[in-house]
């Protein structure tokens, strides 16, 4: 049933602000039951292999993995992994910032000889480089990059500095990503829309429907900000390694954006850092997107969560040209990394084939591809317990032009 603004009306859920994909009041109380009918052909688990054939075809799939049973424990998959994966290689580790550095040098060197014509390919390289710092920076944060953890402080800080990027704050939020992996609420990555707060007002809803459809793929820009700069969010304990975070992302902007700006001017700091630095969340939200966001893939609340279903079940292992795999340090294959973010990035691959071997038929894999990211645009918004997601533009149809807009124009090919 719709109300006089076009928006259905299920069963309201907790109010909880969110930009972004991520809630700012967790430890809001746990949604109850949504009232959208319930239709087999949506993001419900497949119970067969047919059915799990026809959703990898409608949403972009290579494979749609079987429900892991209950009884099968995280502890149950890490055991399977062998040693070697967990084990850290200093020349490996530093090999990896040899990468970063030198192609993203690479990087600046094109945008500064590149004509006007080919600066966007001179930008997608260079925000793709520098992205592998953050990657760096992650395994800095699970302790897999360095035995000395005075090290990985230091690198990772620095690897984060370019992406003005607060370390500290950065690394306490991710632990409770792998922590509460799809809970609903809990997990700070990527979130569903609550219907109530959808139906608030209609500015709020247009502008969900914005981040949630077109601007999707930048939305970790609104998640940098509302997740690392408020003292607010964080422990007493944990404060003292903020301030510091925070203290050395506010040095390189006052020191290295003058310096940009003195030696190329406005246009010089747009085309050196700012437009790499949209490049780089272009990826940061493609990512972890796809990490974890499919029509299949629950979020359930805190009483039905299971850890190693949504670790393993509830992670997608995405393939993308092997260029971007190269220069992010296979930060697509995440499977592996929820099983234990203990893996050092150069060991996931091998992780990931043991995984397969023995718990093959339990995952999630993709090629990236349109389909894929039109699902994710078009299909994942609202939250609905039974069918996971419910389009905007079936609970707004007449607000939701823009995912009408993306439906019609973005290309179908898998």
């Amino acid at each position: 049933m719709a109300t006089a603004s076009g928006v259905s009306t299920p069963l309201q859920l907790p109010s909880t602000r969110r930009v972004g994909g991520c809630c700012s009041r967790p430890g809001s109380p746990a949604p109850g039951k949504n009232a959208f009918p319930r239709r087999a052909a949506g993001g419900a688990p497949a119970d067969d292999e047919e059915k799990r054939k026809q959703m990898c075809e409608d949403y972009g799939f290579k494979q749609i993995g079987e429900q892991l049973p209950d009884n099968v424990t995280l502890k149950d998959v890490m055991d399977s992994l062998p040693k070697e994966v967990f084990e850290i290689d200093d020349l490996k580790s530093w090999t990896s910032v040899l990468i970063s550095v030198t192609s993203y040098a690479l990087g600046i060197f094109l945008i500064s000889k590149a004509p006007w014509y080919l600066l966007p390919l001179a930008w997608a390289w260079t925000g793709t480089a520098v992205t592998g710092f953050f990657v760096i920076g992650h395994d800095c944060a699970h302790k897999s990059f360095s035995r000395n953890k005075l090290v990985e402080d230091i690198v990772g800080t620095l690897a984060f500095l370019p992406l003005i990027y607060p370390y500290e704050p950065w690394r306490f939020k991710h632990d409770r990503h792998h922590a509460k992996t799809n809970m609903l609420i809990e997990d700070t990555a990527w979130q569903p829309v609550f219907s109530k707060e959808f139906r608030t007002n209609s500015l709020l809803r247009k502008a969900m429907i914005f981040a949630y459809g077109p601007i999707r793929p930048w939305m970790s820009i609104a998640h940098w900000l509302i997740w690392h700069f408020d003292l607010k969010k964080f422990r007493p304990n944990e404060l003292p390694r903020v301030k510091i975070s925070l203290a050395s992302v506010l040095a390189f902007m006052a020191i290295g954006w003058p310096l940009i700006i003195l030696k190329s001017g406005i246009a010089g700091w747009f085309k050196f850092w700012f437009m790499p630095w949209m490049v780089y969340h272009f990826w940061m939200s493609t990512f972890t997107m796809v990490h974890h966001t499919a029509p299949h893939i629950p979020f359930k609340t805190s009483e039905e969560w299971n850890a190693a279903q949504a670790q393993l079940n509830g992670t997608v292992h995405c393939d993308y040209p092997r260029w971007i795999e190269i220069l992010c340090h296979d930060i697509n294959v995440h499977v592996p990394h929820h099983i234990s973010p203990r893996i050092p990035s150069y060991n996931l691959r091998a992780a990931y084939d043991s995984i397969k071997q023995n718990w093959g038929k339990y995952i999630n894999e993709a090629s990236w591809n349109w389909r894929l990211m039109k699902t994710i645009l078009t299909k994942c918004h609202v939250y609905d317990k039974d069918r996971y997601y419910v389009p905007f533009d079936e609970v707004a149809p007449e607000e939701s032009q823009p995912i009408k807009f993306l439906k019609k124009v973005m290309p179908d090919y898998a």
